[in-house]
């Protein structure tokens, strides 16, 4: 399937309809999803409605913009009138929202087509979509391998060519660990760019919303498509966006000096030899291509994870309590008492991996655990955005891999939670910092199995990463490998 770019000049030009693209990515859908699994939910009918909108624009000579006609797909945890949102979990089985999130709204509004909502680890919560309550997604470059999560269906679509780009959430790194795993670029941006109004919480001090492409251009109109001020939104920030994909360059030079700094904490003990390898080789074409490289340190990097792992099971547990069987959602039939209708309700509607985390969180904030818990990882999640300020005081852009492996095997870590937790390790303190961070494909190792290199830059420098990232792109061939699918 060909980019957003060349898809809208072949509308224009009337070269292609709407309609032919849409039928297109709803055909490689049905074809592809009894062994992918991408997707939860396909809205095939609404998709060709919106398609034949924009057919009747171009006839009518209207001007159409660039995400016009363009097949996208949408995690299922963000709200969509009158199409189900379950966020892969039972207790929201039949939910069908009231009412559209700010981010569904802007793309229905540069009428982009929804093909589908994907899908996510459990209230996304989860590193390999495997605690989706309906079905496990695949890795189209290795059907026996996860996509990573929790947005692996995200992910996997776009790597498939069911849809040209998605969305998806990222928390603790849930955007570029599966944008690394399927070989596909992902971008987190500033908490506070992208509106999280209709997005379902897990931990709102983390959560952003973000954009998946096979090209860093398709992921930079996609995120000027959804970024902006919303005022349904307490933390939306009050900036211009700047037109990310007018300014792409492939020569780093162009725009001066350009400072990137290797984060020495994500090298060394627990990291792939050939992820290692990949990412180095990455960190020498950006020098090749004008960039002034050399190392830094984070050095509270590492303490990222526990401290992750006790602030967003602790929002997590506070989000989740609406679940009750009250007000919307699943609940448990022939329950005695209010007490038991609570208690059945959540028991049969949460997976595993939720209930865990609710556990925690409510474990840590309860009396006597709040100080030695919650409060501390708050501090520590302090020094970890005192870390990246000082480094960006020396560096434009920072560079690390996204994850420290390649996909792992179906099944591999779903016994052991503290294997799977690791696989944010290098994502996790971009979130607590609130800083955009970008995953660009940087290689392959022996099995086959794409690598991808993180970019980090400072609060609201997504251009920057987005010009690095391109420039990057433009002198490998990474991205223009594809899985082999029938």
């Amino acid at each position: 399937m060909a980019s957003i770019r060349e898809l809208h000049t072949q509308l224009i030009k009337k070269e292609r309809s709407a309609v032919e693209i849409t039928q297109e990515a709803l055909d490689r859908i049905q074809a592809l999803e009894p062994k992918l699994h991408s997707f939860l939910h396909v809205t095939a009918e609404r998709a060709l409605e919106q398609a034949r909108e924009v057919d009747a624009k171009i006839a009518a000579g209207e001007e159409i913009g660039m995400l016009a006609g363009i097949p996208i797909g949408i995690k299922d945890n963000m709200c969509t009138k009158g199409i189900p949102t379950t966020c892969a979990s039972r207790i929201l089985e039949n939910f069908v929202p009231p009412y559209e999130s700010t981010v569904t709204q802007k793309l229905a509004d540069a009428d982009a087509v929804m093909v589908g909502k994907t899908n996510l680890d459990e209230f996304a919560m989860g590193g390999s979509t495997e605690t989706s309550a309906y079905h496990l997604t695949a890795n189209p470059w290795d059907l026996s391998r996860v996509p990573g999560g929790s947005s692996g269906g995200s992910a996997a679509a776009v790597a498939a060519e069911e849809c040209v780009v998605s969305i998806g959430s990222d928390t603790g790194g849930s955007i570029r660990q599966p944008a690394s795993f399927c070989g596909v670029v992902g971008m987190k941006p500033t908490y506070g760019l992208v509106s999280r109004y209709g997005l379902v919480a897990f931990a709102s001090s983390l959560d952003q919303i973000g954009p998946f492409g096979r090209s860093v251009e398709d992921t930079a109109i996609l995120l000027q498509a959804i970024a902006g001020h919303d005022p349904k939104d307490s933390t939306s920030l009050k900036v211009e966006i700047p037109n990310y994909a007018a300014s792409l360059k492939p020569d780093l030079k162009a725009k001066g000096k350009l400072r990137i700094g290797i984060i020495k904490e994500t090298f060394g003990e627990g990291l792939d030899s050939q992820v290692e390898q990949a990412v180095n080789k990455a960190i020498e074409q950006l020098q090749h291509l004008g960039a002034e490289i050399d190392v830094v340190s984070c050095p509270r990097f590492r303490y990222g994870l526990p401290s992750y792992y006790i602030i967003a099971p602790c929002e997590a547990s506070a989000n989740l309590a609406r679940y009750d069987g009250v007000k919307y959602g699943l609940r448990a039939p022939d329950a005695d008492n209010l007490l038991s209708m609570y208690t059945r309700t959540r028991a049969t509607g949460f997976g595993a991996e939720v209930k865990r985390r609710i556990m925690i969180g409510t474990y840590a904030l309860s009396a006597g655990y709040y100080d030695a818990f919650y409060l501390k990882a708050q501090k520590v999640r302090t020094l970890i955005k005192e870390d990246f300020e000082n480094a960006f005081q020396q560096f434009d852009v920072l560079v690390c891999p996204t994850a420290p492996s390649t996909a792992f095997k179906a099944a591999e870590k779903t016994t052991d939670p503290l294997s799977m937790y690791l696989v944010d390790l290098m994502t996790i303190p971009v979130n607590l910092a609130g800083l955009p961070g970008l995953s660009v494909p940087c290689g392959f190792d022996n099995n086959g199995l794409p690598i991808g290199l993180q970019l980090i830059s400072n609060v609201l420098r997504e251009d920057q990463l987005f010009q690095v990232a391109y420039a990057y792109e433009q002198s490998t061939n990474w991205h223009l490998n594809k899985p082999t699918l029938s």
